[in-house]
């Protein structure tokens, strides 16, 4: 006899299993805890064989005698449907084990090590974003050019140029990976050179004008706000670290015997160790600032708590109090003006660059290389510290060359 929908749905349990039969192979199997299971019964290869075809009443009657008949045609066909359901799930499996998402986490668990934890933060959040709801689900074996290009377009149209830009090259880096492990036979990213709008090349905003400098360390001099965040104004000019490196030095990292910071591998962005010789001012500043946060982590401290780093936008806020506007000075902008002035003078570009802590190509050398041209350096370090000393001093446009000499 055929099952009801009210059959089915009035089903109670009994203190065993039991079977309700609807023909043609097909039964709804009612469990002691009340639970209805749809099976169907079928041979093949001479074999007696059962296939759960869903749930009630998430799959209704109707569902489940679609399914039966479908079944039975698989079977007629010399198909086994049980088998067939077996692979298509392993083949989702797979496929979602070889989609872009996985890989791509795949790869940001191996290779983040070696970054900085805000570097490897920025490219995962930027894949979490921009990439994974677009094209993460997808086999990266399948995965095709245009359907990135897509992606990227979204990225581009809401006018982060860089970031799609960005998102591009690490795109091209899951797929390269996914190349090297044998789970993508190349990386179509390749065929998108040229498809986004160029990147317009942004300059951080930096005074290089002898006469403008020395206006701007006297200001700097004259600042009436926090005292920490003075310090750190007068102290950014002297070493041009990145505005990250500044705010986040710690007094560990500080050698007043052999008048160094030396700021460990794992803040660094490319992983190797930097040394900044520290002239004779950098060190009375930071003698100055000592007996407020030196019992603490770091040298510069919040306003409203000693336990963190001074913020992000601490310095370049100090200057926008002084009456610096983005298009004239960020806190950048004193590594631009060091750079500027200290090729003008002659000083050996290399030993520059390396003071800059410009990303070494080969990080092998990087790593090992970091005292490289360190008596230059230091020489040089205590020459530019004198140098900002005479213009600050001198009202009058100092020519760039007036000091040049290496003594």
């Amino acid at each position: 006899m055929l099952l009801s929908d009210t059959k089915v749905r009035n089903a109670k349990p009994k203190d065993k299993p039991y079977k309700l039969s609807d023909g043609r192979g097909l039964y709804l199997l009612v469990n002691i805890n009340g639970s209805k299971y749809w099976r169907f019964k079928y041979h093949f290869n001479l074999k007696e064989k059962v296939l759960a075809l869903g749930v009630y009443p998430d799959v209704t009657l109707a569902q489940a005698r679609d399914r039966r008949e479908h079944s039975r045609k698989l079977v007629a066909d010399g198909t086994d449907p049980g088998l067939l359901k077996k692979l298509t799930k392993r083949s989702k499996i797979i496929a979602g084990e070889n989609s872009f998402e996985a890989i791509a986490r795949e790869w940001y668990a191996k290779f983040s090590s070696r970054w900085t934890p805000s570097h490897g933060e920025r490219i995962l959040r930027r894949l979490e974003l921009d990439v994974f709801p677009w094209v993460g689900k997808r086999a990266i074996s399948e995965l095709k050019a245009f359907e990135v290009l897509g992606a990227l377009r979204r990225i581009e149209d809401r006018g982060a140029i860089e970031t799609a830009h960005r998102a591009h090259q690490n795109v091209s880096q899951v797929f390269r990976y996914a190349v090297a492990t044998g789970r993508a036979d190349r990386d179509p990213t390749t065929d998108l050179r040229g498809a986004l709008e160029p990147v317009k090349k942004r300059h951080h905003a930096s005074i290089t004008d002898p006469k403008a400098i020395g206006d701007l360390l006297r200001n700097i001099n004259d600042y009436k706000g926090f005292f920490i965040t003075k310090c750190a104004l007068r102290l950014a000019p002297l070493i041009f670290v990145r505005p990250g490196e500044l705010r986040k030095a710690e007094w560990s990292e500080i050698n007043f015997e052999t008048a160094e910071w030396r700021i460990p591998a794992n803040k660094m962005k490319m992983r190797s160790v930097h040394i900044i010789p520290l002239a004779k001012q950098a060190i009375s500043i930071l003698r100055e600032v000592q007996p407020l946060t030196g019992h603490g982590k770091y040298v510069f401290t919040g306003v409203r708590t000693s336990l963190r780093p001074m913020s992000e936008n601490t310095v370049t806020g100090g200057l926008r109090r002084l009456g610096y506007t983005s298009d004239e000075m960020t806190g950048h902008g004193f590594r631009s003006m060091a750079s500027t002035l200290l090729n003008e003078q002659g000083w050996n570009r290399d030993a520059i660059e390396r003071q800059l802590s410009h990303s070494e190509r080969n990080h092998i050398r990087a790593a090992y290389n970091y005292a490289e041209y360190l008596p230059e350096r230091q020489k040089m370090m205590q020459h530019w510290a004198d140098y900002l000393d005479t213009l600050t001093t001198d009202n009058k446009n100092t020519s760039r060359a007036s000091l040049c000499e290496k003594k």
